[in-house]
């Protein structure tokens, strides 16, 4: 592809991987996932995008571990970030199995079986798109990302069982398997900008078209963050939602999300307390199940401001 530079292990030539991996990147270090993933002795490949990192140190260190990766790896490097939904899109065109893996770079798989079981469902199944969910399993408590972990543990980290209840609404890129041809039909919006909502409405757009597919095949979500940190993501997501409720109204609002904010547009003076919300939210001495609520009632706020 036009702008890239790309940089091919000695395993890339031999090609007939039956599922390849993609990780996007920007500022974060994939190195440990690669040399994780590289330790299962299976038909895979992996392809990274350095999406505008633009830091020397940190491709010479993920070259590094391309080249060290006993699987076929590949990283491409563009000097200009081209946002979330382009770089995943961009990532197909270096893909040579019918099979993607998506991963984000700060994940990190739960056991030795996670490409095995991810190819033997291929085998059996052969899902149009299928989410293996994600965990904190593998990261130490920290406190100035104790509110990140207490929201994500209530929201995110669910069960098999329990994403299939809602099947379009549990779908992210962090974990998430798609065969060829959907994503050749569907692939990533790339009007949206910023944090957020880019996968869920991919999602909701598949699940009109084909079935989605839960499993219990998780990796760590390594990159929790402060409180200030998730409040920024919050800030810049409202505009996403806005789009994704513009494209899907039927299925938006039916997310408690949507009807709090809804609830939340009617009340006198939002942009007065509003912030109060957030004060109150990354005070760190303050109950953290009193500060995960304070923040979802802040993210409703800003979204009340988008719908």
């Amino acid at each position: 592809m036009s702008g890239e530079a790309l940089i091919d292990n000695a395993a890339w030539g031999r090609g007939g991987a039956a599922l390849s991996v993609l990780i996007p990147f920007k500022g974060d270090d994939p190195s440990s996932l690669i040399a994780m993933l590289g330790r299962e002795q299976v038909a895979a490949e992996i392809v990274l995008l350095d999406d505008g990192s633009a830091d020397p140190a940190l491709t010479r260190r993920v070259a590094a571990a391309v080249e060290a990766c006993p699987l076929p790896a590949r990283l491409a490097t563009i000097e200009v970030n081209q946002g979330r939904s382009s770089g995943r899109n961009r990532l197909m065109g270096h893909a040579r199995s019918d099979q993607f893996l998506f991963l984000d770079a700060d994940m990190a798989p739960d056991d030795a079986r996670f490409l095995t079981r991810w190819l033997e469902l291929i085998r059996s199944q052969t899902p149009a798109v299928a989410f293996g969910g994600f965990s904190l399993i593998q990261i130490p408590p920290h406190r100035d990302q104790a509110l990140h972990r207490q929201m994500a543990a209530h929201s995110d980290c669910l069960s098999a069982e329990q994403r299939r209840l809602a099947p379009e609404k549990h779908v992210f890129t962090s974990n998430l398997l798609v065969r060829r041809d959907v994503f050749e039909l569907e692939s990533f919006d790339e009007g949206f900008a910023g944090w957020g909502w880019e996968d869920v409405e991919w999602g909701m757009r598949v699940a009109r078209r084909w079935p989605i597919v839960h499993i219990d095949n998780t990796a760590t979500h390594l990159g929790l963050d402060s409180a200030r940190t998730l409040a920024a993501k919050y800030e810049q997501s409202a505009a996403n939602f806005a789009r994704v409720v513009a494209s899907h109204p039927e299925v938006v609002r039916t997310y408690p999300s949507y009807r709090v904010a809804a609830l939340l547009k009617r009340a006198p003076l939002r942009r007065l307390w509003r912030p109060w919300l957030k004060a109150f939210a990354i005070a760190d001495l303050a109950p953290i199940a009193a500060r995960a609520f304070a923040m979802r009632l802040y993210r409703a706020a800003l979204y009340a401001e988008a719908i």
